[in-house]
């Protein structure tokens, strides 16, 4: 394993670790994690992966090793054109798969949206890990509060607000408490939470400062990458959802697979809440490497032909 610093064009520092494959021209599977995550979320699919592929994983802006960035550029569309400085820098011949949970697979829907010509070419598949084109605050109680702040003027006013109180937050913030692993079990689990595996992801959430973890909030609320849809129909396509996902409901992972169309594949998990990859490890690692067979075979009939 080595590992290298990605600088992109508006100057950040991008943490990046590259494993090689045991064998020649074996396919590049470039995996981007979560929000407020860091690399290690793929450990497990590091293991089942390792010698299979030649494995990138990188820290998003903000995040892990990772350098920080101007509360601008805290967006979706900029982790997209990271992904793709990554690529650029290290992968920069196919066959690539990308593969994204939660804010990484919104980061591959971003590059997909901004770099098309990519998608066929070099990029030959895409495993969509809980995640979700858009819409995320769009039902519920949330949408409802976001309603009203902005019939009232008020979101911006609200977002500014938080992220200014988000460095005196930090300041005197506790990790490791009991509530906290309360949030984690409520958020990121459904019925297969050990205690083990809860503290595992708290330990892991609870490293990105409070003030990265506000400036990305903004994106969320706005983001839509439906555009990319029709660009992630010409790769096989895995769409991996979790029956008890708070954050990207499994509804969100079935829309994915069918507006791609025939390409995509949908994965539903019993059971399973976010951090499925981590749960479930499993179907999960199943799933990854049947797209990375059809992936494979799809790239050998398009050299042929």
């Amino acid at each position: 394993m080595r590992t290298t610093t990605v600088r992109t064009d508006d100057g950040i520092d991008l943490h990046v670790e590259v494993e090689d494959a045991d064998r020649p021209g074996a396919p590049t599977v470039v995996l981007s994690h979560g929000f407020t995550a860091r690399l290690a979320e793929w450990d497990l699919q590091r293991e089942t992966l390792r010698g299979r592929a030649r494995l990138v994983l990188w820290d998003q802006r903000g995040h892990g090793r990772s350098g920080w960035t101007p509360l601008t550029a805290a967006t979706i569309d900029r982790t997209g054109r990271d992904l793709g400085a990554v690529l650029d820098a290290v992968a920069p011949g196919g066959p690539v798969v990308l593969a994204g949970h939660s804010m990484g697979g919104m980061s591959v829907l971003a590059l997909a949206r901004q770099r098309p010509e990519l998608f066929g070419d070099r990029v030959v598949g895409a495993f969509l890990l809980a995640t979700s084109a858009g819409g995320l605050a769009a039902t519920g109680p949330v949408a409802w509060g976001l309603s009203v702040l902005r019939r009232l003027g008020l979101l911006g006013l609200y977002l500014r607000l938080v992220q200014a109180l988000a460095p005196l937050l930090e300041r005197f913030r506790r990790r490791g408490t009991r509530l906290g692993r309360w949030v984690t079990r409520r958020l990121l689990f459904g019925r297969d939470a050990d205690p083990a595996s809860v503290r595992r992801v708290q330990d892991l959430l609870e490293e990105t400062p409070y003030p990265v973890t506000v400036a990305f909030w903004a994106t969320f609320l706005e983001h839509d990458e439906s555009s990319a849809l029709p660009v992630l129909a010409r790769v096989p396509v895995t769409v991996v959802a979790a029956t008890h996902d708070r954050l990207t409901p499994v509804e969100h992972g079935l829309r994915l697979a069918e507006e791609i169309g025939p390409s995509a594949r949908a994965v539903v998990v019993e059971g399973a809440g976010h951090a499925v990859n981590l749960t479930r490890r499993a179907e999960v690692d199943a799933a990854l490497l049947e797209l990375l067979d059809r992936a494979a075979a799809g790239w050998e009939r398009r050299r042929a032909g």
